[in-house]
Protein backbone atom coordinates (compact mmCIF):
# COMPACT_ATOMS: atom_id res chain seq x y z
CA UNK A 1 0.00 0.00 0.00
CA UNK A 2 1.53 3.40 -0.84
CA UNK A 3 1.33 6.71 1.34
CA UNK A 4 -1.14 8.54 -0.49
CA UNK A 5 -3.40 5.93 0.00
CA UNK A 6 -2.69 5.15 3.61
CA UNK A 7 -3.20 9.31 4.07
CA UNK A 8 -6.62 8.84 1.99
CA UNK A 9 -7.71 6.35 4.77
CA UNK A 10 -6.54 8.12 7.71
CA UNK A 11 -8.20 11.35 6.69
CA UNK A 12 -11.56 9.52 5.43
CA UNK A 13 -11.54 7.84 9.30
CA UNK A 14 -14.23 9.19 11.62
CA UNK A 15 -14.80 11.95 8.97
CA UNK A 16 -18.00 13.27 10.08
CA UNK A 17 -17.04 13.25 13.95
CA UNK A 18 -14.17 15.18 13.51
CA UNK A 19 -15.69 17.40 11.26
CA UNK A 20 -17.99 18.37 14.04
CA UNK A 21 -14.79 19.04 15.98
CA UNK A 22 -13.29 21.08 13.59
CA UNK A 23 -16.05 23.33 13.20
CA UNK A 24 -16.33 23.68 16.80
CA UNK A 25 -12.70 24.63 16.94
CA UNK A 26 -13.09 27.18 13.78
CA UNK A 27 -16.06 28.28 16.12
CA UNK A 28 -13.93 29.06 19.16
CA UNK A 29 -11.17 30.45 17.26
CA UNK A 30 -14.17 33.49 15.05
CA UNK A 31 -15.60 34.14 18.77
CA UNK A 32 -11.59 34.72 19.75
CA UNK A 33 -11.60 37.06 17.01
CA UNK A 34 -14.49 39.45 17.46
CA UNK A 35 -14.17 39.09 21.58
CA UNK A 36 -10.67 39.94 21.70
CA UNK A 37 -8.64 39.91 19.11
CA UNK A 38 -9.69 42.38 17.25
CA UNK A 39 -11.29 44.97 20.23
CA UNK A 40 -7.82 45.27 21.60
CA UNK A 41 -5.78 45.09 18.33
CA UNK A 42 -3.69 42.01 19.28
CA UNK A 43 -1.95 41.07 16.20
CA UNK A 44 -0.67 37.35 16.74
CA UNK A 45 0.54 36.49 13.33
CA UNK A 46 -0.89 35.23 10.23
CA UNK A 47 -3.58 36.71 7.83
CA UNK A 48 -5.56 37.23 11.14
CA UNK A 49 -2.96 39.35 12.15
CA UNK A 50 -2.65 41.15 9.18
CA UNK A 51 -6.71 41.86 8.92
CA UNK A 52 -6.06 43.19 12.44
CA UNK A 53 -3.32 46.15 11.07
CA UNK A 54 -5.06 46.47 7.27
CA UNK A 55 -7.74 48.87 9.04
CA UNK A 56 -5.60 51.41 10.58
CA UNK A 57 -2.95 51.56 7.73
CA UNK A 58 -5.47 51.50 4.84
CA UNK A 59 -8.60 51.47 6.16
CA UNK A 60 -9.79 48.77 5.06
CA UNK A 61 -12.47 45.95 6.38
CA UNK A 62 -10.66 43.67 8.44
CA UNK A 63 -13.23 40.43 6.88
CA UNK A 64 -13.39 41.53 3.79
CA UNK A 65 -10.17 41.62 3.89
CA UNK A 66 -9.42 37.91 5.24
CA UNK A 67 -11.80 36.59 2.47
CA UNK A 68 -10.22 38.28 -0.26
CA UNK A 69 -6.65 36.73 1.53
CA UNK A 70 -8.86 33.39 1.92
CA UNK A 71 -9.96 32.44 -1.44
CA UNK A 72 -6.43 34.29 -3.13
CA UNK A 73 -4.24 31.79 -0.99
CA UNK A 74 -6.81 28.79 -1.77
CA UNK A 75 -6.02 29.48 -5.15
CA UNK A 76 -3.10 29.31 -5.01
CA UNK A 77 -2.47 26.41 -3.05
CA UNK A 78 -4.14 24.50 -5.59
CA UNK A 79 -1.98 25.77 -8.42
CA UNK A 80 1.54 25.38 -6.54
CA UNK A 81 0.64 22.06 -4.60
CA UNK A 82 -2.46 20.45 -6.00
CA UNK A 83 -5.79 19.96 -5.16
CA UNK A 84 -4.96 16.58 -2.61
CA UNK A 85 -2.56 19.26 -0.89
CA UNK A 86 -4.84 21.92 -0.32
CA UNK A 87 -7.78 19.29 1.04
CA UNK A 88 -6.70 19.57 4.46
CA UNK A 89 -6.85 23.33 4.49
CA UNK A 90 -10.32 23.93 2.32
CA UNK A 91 -13.10 23.47 5.39
CA UNK A 92 -10.68 25.49 7.87
CA UNK A 93 -10.33 28.17 5.16
CA UNK A 94 -13.61 28.31 3.79
CA UNK A 95 -15.58 28.09 7.67
CA UNK A 96 -12.98 30.59 9.30
CA UNK A 97 -13.88 33.86 7.52
CA UNK A 98 -17.57 32.84 7.69
CA UNK A 99 -17.75 32.04 11.06
CA UNK A 100 -15.83 35.71 12.08
CA UNK A 101 -18.98 37.24 10.05
CA UNK A 102 -21.21 34.52 12.64
CA UNK A 103 -20.07 35.32 15.18
CA UNK A 104 -20.37 39.22 15.62
CA UNK A 105 -23.68 39.67 17.03
CA UNK A 106 -22.79 36.65 19.52
CA UNK A 107 -19.38 38.40 20.27
CA UNK A 108 -21.10 42.17 20.98
CA UNK A 109 -23.61 40.31 23.38
CA UNK A 110 -21.07 38.56 25.16
CA UNK A 111 -18.96 41.75 25.64
CA UNK A 112 -21.64 42.97 28.24
CA UNK A 113 -21.10 40.18 30.57
CA UNK A 114 -17.11 38.93 29.73
CA UNK A 115 -15.62 42.71 30.89
CA UNK A 116 -11.94 42.33 31.67
CA UNK A 117 -10.18 45.67 32.98
CA UNK A 118 -6.84 44.08 33.17
CA UNK A 119 -4.78 42.82 30.09
CA UNK A 120 -3.40 40.46 31.36
CA UNK A 121 -6.61 38.53 31.39
CA UNK A 122 -6.93 39.08 27.77
CA UNK A 123 -3.66 37.96 27.08
CA UNK A 124 -5.16 34.97 29.07
CA UNK A 125 -8.52 34.11 28.17
CA UNK A 126 -7.55 34.73 24.62
CA UNK A 127 -4.38 32.33 24.78
CA UNK A 128 -6.62 29.53 26.37
CA UNK A 129 -9.50 30.02 23.80
CA UNK A 130 -6.97 30.62 20.98
CA UNK A 131 -5.13 27.14 22.14
CA UNK A 132 -7.95 25.20 22.59
CA UNK A 133 -9.16 25.82 18.80
CA UNK A 134 -6.24 25.15 17.19
CA UNK A 135 -5.24 22.34 19.10
CA UNK A 136 -8.81 20.42 18.22
CA UNK A 137 -8.36 21.49 14.28
CA UNK A 138 -4.76 20.29 13.89
CA UNK A 139 -5.51 17.38 16.06
CA UNK A 140 -8.29 16.34 13.46
CA UNK A 141 -6.14 16.98 10.90
CA UNK A 142 -6.93 19.87 9.09
CA UNK A 143 -5.68 23.53 9.34
CA UNK A 144 -7.67 26.76 8.17
CA UNK A 145 -5.50 28.11 5.51
CA UNK A 146 -3.61 31.40 5.63
CA UNK A 147 -0.37 31.46 6.73
CA UNK A 148 -0.24 27.70 7.12
CA UNK A 149 -0.85 27.60 2.77
CA UNK A 150 2.47 29.90 2.78
CA UNK A 151 4.30 27.66 4.72
CA UNK A 152 3.65 24.68 2.38
CA UNK A 153 4.45 26.74 -0.28
CA UNK A 154 8.08 27.97 1.11
CA UNK A 155 8.53 24.22 2.14
CA UNK A 156 7.86 22.89 -1.66
CA UNK A 157 9.61 25.28 -3.44
CA UNK A 158 12.48 26.78 -0.99
CA UNK A 159 13.05 23.46 1.10
CA UNK A 160 12.38 25.93 4.22
CA UNK A 161 11.84 24.15 7.30
CA UNK A 162 7.71 24.49 8.29
CA UNK A 163 8.36 25.45 11.77
CA UNK A 164 11.17 27.66 10.88
CA UNK A 165 9.08 29.51 8.13
CA UNK A 166 5.98 29.50 10.54
CA UNK A 167 8.11 31.54 13.44
CA UNK A 168 9.47 33.74 10.52
CA UNK A 169 6.36 35.09 8.91
CA UNK A 170 4.25 35.18 12.70
CA UNK A 171 7.76 37.17 13.69
CA UNK A 172 6.90 39.34 10.83
CA UNK A 173 3.13 40.16 11.12
CA UNK A 174 3.81 40.82 15.10
CA UNK A 175 6.31 43.00 14.23
CA UNK A 176 4.15 45.00 11.88
CA UNK A 177 1.67 45.09 14.67
CA UNK A 178 4.48 46.50 16.92
CA UNK A 179 5.06 49.54 14.64
CA UNK A 180 1.29 50.37 14.30
CA UNK A 181 0.09 49.88 17.88
CA UNK A 182 2.93 50.10 19.61
CA UNK A 183 5.61 47.93 21.78
CA UNK A 184 3.16 47.13 24.45
CA UNK A 185 0.85 45.05 21.76
CA UNK A 186 3.50 43.31 20.50
CA UNK A 187 4.40 42.18 24.44
CA UNK A 188 0.54 41.23 24.73
CA UNK A 189 0.96 39.36 21.43
CA UNK A 190 4.24 37.24 22.13
CA UNK A 191 2.72 36.39 25.40
CA UNK A 192 -0.26 35.07 23.57
CA UNK A 193 1.61 33.06 21.25
CA UNK A 194 3.50 31.49 24.24
CA UNK A 195 0.19 30.39 25.93
CA UNK A 196 -1.87 29.15 22.96
CA UNK A 197 0.83 27.44 21.06
CA UNK A 198 1.24 25.62 25.24
CA UNK A 199 -2.29 24.78 25.42
CA UNK A 200 -2.41 23.60 21.45
CA UNK A 201 0.51 20.96 22.43
CA UNK A 202 -1.99 19.71 25.31
CA UNK A 203 -4.60 19.42 23.44
CA UNK A 204 -3.10 18.09 19.93
CA UNK A 205 -0.43 15.31 22.00
CA UNK A 206 -2.45 15.16 25.46
CA UNK A 207 -0.72 15.66 29.29
CA UNK A 208 2.33 13.28 29.80
CA UNK A 209 0.62 10.61 32.51
CA UNK A 210 3.71 8.55 32.31
CA UNK A 211 7.27 8.35 32.17
CA UNK A 212 9.19 6.61 29.51
CA UNK A 213 12.27 4.88 31.24
CA UNK A 214 15.29 3.56 29.25
CA UNK A 215 18.04 1.81 31.94
CA UNK A 216 21.32 0.50 31.01
CA UNK A 217 22.72 -1.20 33.87
CA UNK A 218 25.72 -4.03 34.37
CA UNK A 219 23.10 -5.85 36.62
CA UNK A 220 20.70 -6.11 33.75
CA UNK A 221 18.97 -9.47 35.13
CA UNK A 222 18.92 -8.28 38.48
CA UNK A 223 16.86 -5.26 37.89
CA UNK A 224 14.68 -7.19 35.01
CA UNK A 225 13.65 -9.70 37.93
CA UNK A 226 13.29 -6.78 40.51
CA UNK A 227 10.89 -4.73 38.19
CA UNK A 228 9.14 -7.68 37.21
CA UNK A 229 8.70 -9.27 40.69
CA UNK A 230 9.46 -6.81 43.20
CA UNK A 231 7.56 -3.62 41.22
CA UNK A 232 5.22 -5.70 39.03
CA UNK A 233 5.62 -4.31 35.97
CA UNK A 234 6.62 -5.36 32.76
CA UNK A 235 9.68 -4.36 30.84
CA UNK A 236 10.96 -4.77 27.21
CA UNK A 237 15.34 -5.69 26.87
CA UNK A 238 16.59 -4.01 23.34
CA UNK A 239 19.41 -4.93 22.29
CA UNK A 240 22.41 -2.12 21.44
CA UNK A 241 25.69 -1.21 20.64
CA UNK A 242 28.04 1.21 21.82
CA UNK A 243 28.40 4.31 19.06
CA UNK A 244 32.31 5.19 20.37
CA UNK A 245 33.32 1.52 22.04
CA UNK A 246 31.09 -0.62 19.70
CA UNK A 247 30.04 -3.11 22.24
CA UNK A 248 27.23 -4.25 22.57
CA UNK A 249 24.87 -4.86 25.39
CA UNK A 250 21.07 -4.50 26.60
CA UNK A 251 19.03 -1.66 27.90
CA UNK A 252 16.20 -2.00 29.56
CA UNK A 253 12.67 -0.25 28.32
CA UNK A 254 9.38 0.53 30.94
CA UNK A 255 6.50 2.69 30.90
CA UNK A 256 5.65 4.00 34.79
CA UNK A 257 3.12 6.05 35.45
CA UNK A 258 3.85 9.84 36.89
CA UNK A 259 2.83 8.56 40.67
CA UNK A 260 5.25 5.85 40.46
CA UNK A 261 8.43 7.81 39.26
CA UNK A 262 10.22 8.61 42.30
CA UNK A 263 10.18 5.28 43.80
CA UNK A 264 10.76 3.13 40.39
CA UNK A 265 13.96 5.42 40.00
CA UNK A 266 15.17 5.17 43.49
CA UNK A 267 14.54 1.55 43.65
CA UNK A 268 16.34 0.66 40.57
CA UNK A 269 18.98 2.30 42.10
CA UNK A 270 18.92 0.56 44.96
CA UNK A 271 19.68 -2.43 43.22
CA UNK A 272 22.59 -0.93 40.95
CA UNK A 273 23.49 2.48 42.17
CA UNK A 274 25.18 2.95 38.81
CA UNK A 275 22.56 2.17 36.48
CA UNK A 276 22.37 4.91 33.90
CA UNK A 277 18.48 5.93 33.04
CA UNK A 278 17.52 8.28 29.86
CA UNK A 279 13.94 9.22 30.98
CA UNK A 280 11.05 10.91 28.66
CA UNK A 281 7.17 12.14 28.89
CA UNK A 282 4.85 9.62 27.70
CA UNK A 283 1.87 10.73 26.48
CA UNK A 284 0.15 7.58 25.17
CA UNK A 285 0.38 3.84 25.88
CA UNK A 286 -1.91 1.78 23.60
CA UNK A 287 -2.02 -1.72 23.96
CA UNK A 288 -0.75 -4.64 25.80
CA UNK A 289 -2.17 -6.22 29.08
CA UNK A 290 -2.20 -3.92 32.18
CA UNK A 291 -0.98 -5.23 35.75
CA UNK A 292 -1.48 -3.76 38.88
CA UNK A 293 -0.62 -0.44 39.17
CA UNK A 294 1.86 -0.05 36.21
CA UNK A 295 1.47 -1.10 32.64
CA UNK A 296 2.74 -4.06 31.07
CA UNK A 297 4.40 -3.30 27.54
Amino acid sequence: MDIEKIKDLVLKKDFYKRLVIILFGVFLLALTYNLFLLPYNLVIGGTTGLSIVVGPLFNWDATVFLYVCTFLLLFLSIILLGFKRTGISIIGSLVYPVFITLTVPLADYLKQYIVLDNMILVVLATGIMYGVGYGLVYKMGFDTGGSDIVVRIFNKFFHMPEGRCALLIQGFVVLIGALVFGINQMIYAILILIIYTSIMDKIMIGISNSKLFFIHTKEIQKVEDFILHNLHTGVTILDMEGGFSKQKSSILMCVVPNKDYYLFKEAILNVDSNAFFVINDCYEVHGGVKGNNLPFI
